[in-house]
């Protein structure tokens, strides 16, 4: 992969993790700004309904930053496009449609695969 993909990767990943750390400190401050104090059971209900679904969504979320950051990691130490598994290049593709890919796409077919067999 030349210097011109790995930038342009590189800034498709460091403005998903801009958008997602801007994300979570906005839900951070709506969460905090909150007022417990709900007289009607079915609204506090609605509330602790909308508030779970929104952490769950962070969660994701949270995970997503994490392989971000080892993305632009392997962009930095010249292993991003390398799936970890065989030693291939990445497909540009597949890193389009997923840049935090770290197998190629035969690679994580089989891995589905397996995944599929063991029930997982």
């Amino acid at each position: 992969m030349d210097q011109k993909q790995l930038d342009h990767f590189k800034k498709i990943l460091e403005d998903k993790l801009n958008e997602l750390l801007g994300e979570a400190e906005q839900t951070l401050e709506e969460m905090t700004d909150m007022n417990g104090h709900y007289p009607d059971i079915t609204d506090r209900a609605t509330v602790e309904s909308d508030r779970s679904f929104e952490l769950r969504i962070r969660d994701r979320e949270r995970k997503l930053i994490k392989k971000i950051k080892k993305a632009l990691e392997r962009i930095e130490d010249g292993t991003y496009g390398i799936c970890e598994e065989c030693g291939e290049e990445i497909g540009v593709k597949r890193l389009e449609a997923r840049p935090v890919a770290t197998l190629c796409i035969e690679c994580k077919a089989r891995q589905e695969k397996e995944e599929k067999l063991r029930g997982l």
